[in-house]
């Protein structure tokens, strides 16, 4: 697959941030999705030119908008060319009782994590399908594997990520066009901080290796599966947990 340009989305976010900065270092160009933090986007944006990508830009984009994806995805395409790896990472989280989630917080849960994925997606598509090559990766958790109690709706956007990469993988490989996911354990982001150093310790003592994993064993494992040594790996879904989850 000739490397050429990657779309990562949620750039502006610990793990987005790192998964853009590893395939800069690998000569991607790139193209950085964010919603509201543009300051943060925009310094990335900076940084990742520093690191090797040949070319780069910034998008604010609302993923729950399939429209707004279709017009982000048409200007990346003018503006820095064909599509040849889409990371799938933005996402959002909640902790709170199945009972007291809201049909709004529901739907933005599933908005941003499961549709988001199928809009981008669908814009990128046609750009793979056209040199019959390509490498879709899904943000997906270890949650979406297991459950998660008290995120219930977190947890069915994610697993809804590991169905649609396995079904897509199977329709795309003829097509030399691989999907997989990457299931992140408890990750050292803003996302882990909010809960407190309490929740942390808690769940450094469940975690077989001890530790919370760092964002860039996550963007490895991004880059991993874009390189040509993933070549033939595809459906897979990638558990980067310390053995939390086996």
């Amino acid at each position: 697959m000739q490397r050429k340009l990657a779309i990562v989305t949620g750039a502006s976010g610990g793990i987005g941030r790192e998964i853009a900065k590893a395939l800069a270092k690998e000569g991607y160009a790139l193209a950085l999705f964010y919603y509201k933090n543009e300051e943060s986007a925009l310094a990335l944006l900076e940084e990742v030119k520093t690191l090797g990508a040949p070319k780069a830009a910034a998008y604010g984009c609302d993923l729950r908008d399939p429209e707004a994806v279709k017009n982000a995805v048409r200007r990346v395409q003018a503006e820095l060319g064909k599509v040849s790896v889409l990371v799938n990472n933005a996402g959002i989280a909640q902790q709170k009782l199945f009972q007291d989630i809201t049909d709004t917080e529901w739907r933005d849960m599933l908005g941003v994590n499961l549709d988001g994925a199928f809009y981008m997606t669908r814009a990128v598509l046609s750009d793979m399908l056209d040199v019959q090559s390509g490498r879709i990766i899904n943000i997906s958790s270890m949650w979406g594997e297991v459950g998660a109690s008290c995120e219930v709706h977190y947890s069915a956007s994610k697993a809804g990520i590991i169905g649609m990469t396995k079904a897509l993988a199977k329709e795309l490989a003829p097509s030399s066009i691989t999907v997989n996911a990457v299931a992140p354990g408890a990750i050292e982001t803003k996302m882990l901080t909010d809960w407190g150093e309490a929740v942390k310790q808690e769940l450094e003592e469940e975690i077989p290796q001890g530790r919370v994993g760092q964002p860039q064993e996550i963007a490895d494992a991004v880059a991993f599966l874009a390189s040509e040594k993933a070549a033939y790996i595809t459906g897979h879904v990638l558990s980067v947990n310390g053995g939390m989850v086996i």
